[in-house]
């Protein structure tokens, strides 16, 4: 028997993933969590073979718990299922050490599989984001310009980000500019767009 751990903020999504690997006869929910924060404690309590995650968790993200979850029970695997395929965050997945990664619009059958898979230790990887990670070119930009677009992505003004980094108005504003040029970015919200899909702020 497979003991399986699900953590979904989103109640009736939940409630559907829970009845989906009830009906199999080999899989066991031992526990349904709503927030990242109760990954680690639920699962030293229940011991699961499998962690099935959503990456927008409150409290914790799920590469956060995934993290955790390894460090402190490694013997209990991650399957990380997220709503937006980006190749940025698969990279951020893979750099956890998760077992699975899955789009929530895979089929049932294929999540119900990469279950028994990434118990029996195999690694899963949705096919079509594994290539798209793939063919995403390397990060052009400069530690210094991810952290001043971070920033503005986050809502910062020029001069905010200015004090923050302790930096000139007009140096902020280059650094910005020198970000939309590399990026190819019609604009700053586009290139704080681009990074962000690409996995660089």
């Amino acid at each position: 028997m497979i003991r399986v751990l699900i953590a979904e903020d989103m109640r009736i999504l939940r409630d559907t993933l829970v009845a989906l690997l009830e009906l199999e006869d080999d899989l066991k929910v031992v526990a349904e969590l709503s927030s990242g924060a109760d990954v680690v404690p639920a699962a030293l309590e229940h011991r699961p073979d499998v962690a099935v995650l959503d990456i927008d968790l409150p409290g914790a993200d799920g590469l956060t718990a995934a993290a955790e979850l390894r460090r402190r029970l490694p013997q209990c695997r991650t399957l990380i299922l997220t709503g937006l395929g980006r190749p940025g965050t698969l990279r951020r997945a893979l750099a956890a050490q998760v077992s699975g990664f899955l789009v929530k619009d895979a089929p049932a059958q294929e999540l119900l599989d990469a279950v028994r898979r990434v118990a029996m230790g195999e690694r899963v990887i949705d096919a079509n984001l594994a290539l798209a990670a793939l063919e995403t070119t390397e990060n052009p930009l400069s530690p210094r310009e991810a952290e001043v677009l971070r920033q503005h992505a986050n809502g910062a003004s020029v001069a905010e980000i200015a004090g923050e980094v302790h930096l000139t108005y007009g140096t902020v504003r280059n650094y910005l500019a020198s970000a939309v040029t590399k990026l190819g970015a019609r604009n700053r919200v586009d290139a704080a767009r681009i990074a962000d899909e690409a996995g660089w702020l």
